[in-house]
């Protein structure tokens, strides 16, 4: 599938992603974002992606989207066992590990991606957990971030 292709299949899914969650209410408010704002929350990201797709340069041939293969595989396992690892682990431990291969992959150190993945996991914890009151698992980290 071409790139412009994927772009527009992009944009399109996203528009009616975020469509259908219009609609998205609870019963009882339990979280003050409600259930509505995750599905809109991707669907921008992926419109975004998707514009993204139709808008930039080609790439050369041997490449996925610039991205030599064993990259692309690299991140993918990585994704796999982050979905693996997410509840026994938790949410900020299992994305500072999943972030060092992708990291790694896309020409960083050990070190840059593990001060990314850890900076990332922690962030996007307290956004998600303290700011948006959206409950993620702890895992093995269940005694530190309780204190947070």
């Amino acid at each position: 599938m071409s790139d412009r292709l994927l772009g527009a299949v992009c944009v399109t899914a996203s528009v009616a992603m975020a469509w259908a969650a219009q609609g998205y209410t609870a019963a009882i408010s339990y979280e003050p974002v409600g259930p509505r704002a995750f599905p809109l929350l991707l669907a921008c990201g992926l419109g975004l992606s998707g514009f993204w797709l139709l808008l930039r340069p080609a790439t050369r041939a041997d490449t996925f989207h610039g991205v030599p293969w064993r990259s692309t595989a690299l991140c993918a396992s990585a994704v796999m066992a982050y979905a693996l690892m997410f509840q026994w682990l938790g949410f900020t431990l299992a994305t500072a590990v999943m972030a060092v291969p992708v990291g790694m992959a896309f020409g960083g150190t050990w070190k840059q991606a593990l001060a990314g993945g850890s900076s990332l996991g922690l962030f996007l914890y307290l956004l998600f957990d303290k700011l948006l009151d959206v409950v993620l698992p702890t895992g093995a980290l269940a005694a530190v971030l309780g204190g947070l």
